[in-house]
């Protein structure tokens, strides 16, 4: 059921990724074609920043699900299954706390800046939409974590019975 939920969760989180993934295609190729006239787009890098930082955060919790992130598991072939599942375990955790951790903090900076009031220097766009953004994109990586950590459990319990 949990695992249902967090995998919707993301799915929405990705697509939303593509759309913003999208908008910064159709903003730098506007921004060249218009160079080229002498008339660039006023406030690219701001949102082209934004953007970024969207996609980047709410893709991640999606390719932690699909295994699309990078892993060196060289060593983890001569391990026992044991031994990969406490591996695994302590992976998890560790990366579980650092990005509810890093959720908490964006979270954070975002209520300061809300609080503050504070927008960008050339589009006046305000900053906190964002910073929460990548806080809830954070918070669902975790939440990701927290998932295959209690799938490595169950598993566990499962083959001792």
């Amino acid at each position: 059921m949990i695992e249902k939920l967090i995998f919707k969760i993301n799915n929405l989180l990705i697509l939303i990724a593509g759309v913003f993934l999208t908008a910064m295609i159709l903003l730098t190729c506007g921004n060249i074609f218009l160079r080229i006239v002498w008339v660039p787009i006023r406030g690219t890098f701001e949102l082209m920043g934004f953007f970024g930082a969207l996609v980047t955060t709410f893709a991640l919790g999606y390719t932690q699900l699909s295994r699309g992130h990078i892993a060196v598991d060289v060593l983890f072939r001569k391990f026992s299954s044991r031994t990969v599942s406490i591996l695994s375990s302590i992976n998890n955790i560790i990366c579980m706390a650092f990005f509810a951790v890093m959720a908490w903090q964006l979270f954070e900076k975002g209520s300061i800046l809300f609080k503050t009031g504070e927008v960008t220097e050339t589009l006046r766009i305000i900053y906190y939409p964002f910073t929460y953004g990548t806080a809830l994109g954070c918070g669902f990586l975790a939440l990701v974590f927290l998932g295959d950590l209690i799938k490595i459990i169950f598993m566990k319990n499962k083959e001792a019975e």
